[in-house]
């Protein structure tokens, strides 16, 4: 007998190993993507860039990768693990695992370019947004990871953490 996502019942789904970007331009601006369920578009919610590591790669090779895929910025400063997580949540027709390690990165680029994009990105993204911190603090959008704006102040008034912070798991 199979769940939903093709695993054995009873079994473990894999945990699907990614890094993130924290990218900040020159002004401290924090770039999001939007996304969306694609089987329900009103659903969205904001998020990082980033992916899966793919083969060989390190995370640090996957987080370049994705962040130029998914933006167009291939000249980013790519800084220390800031933060790690554990997350659980459905997303097209799948429920999905995943073991998440976020990068700061800094740019002084700030034009985006999405046409390197995978297919269910480009059925999943409506757009990429540079934040200020006060926006993000502000808006009642979803956001994740959950308590971003917290995060990023923390980041901003202190500096990059001495040793990655391990955030809550967070189930969908």
């Amino acid at each position: 007998m199979a769940d939903r996502d093709g695993t054995a019942a009873g079994r473990q789904a894999e945990v699907r190993q990614v890094s993130r970007v924290i990218l900040l331009d020159p002004d401290d601006r924090i770039l999001l993507m939007h996304g969306f369920e694609p089987a329900r578009p009103t659903e969205t919610w904001w998020f990082t860039p980033g992916g899966g590591v793919e083969g060989t790669e390190t995370r640090e090779e996957a987080a370049r990768r994705e962040l130029a895929e998914e933006t167009g910025i291939t000249r980013a400063a790519l800084g220390p693990v800031l933060w790690k997580r554990r997350c659980s949540f459905p997303f097209d027709g799948r429920q999905w695992e995943q073991d998440e390690w976020y990068y700061l990165g800094r740019t002084d680029r700030t034009e985006t370019d999405t046409r390197g994009q995978t297919d269910l990105e480009r059925r999943s993204v409506s757009g990429l947004r540079w934040w200020t911190f006060e926006e993000l603090s502000a808006s009642h959008e979803t956001v994740y990871p959950t308590r971003l704006a917290e995060l990023l102040r923390t980041l901003l008034d202190e500096g990059p953490p001495s040793a990655p912070v391990l955030l809550e798991t967070e189930r969908v």
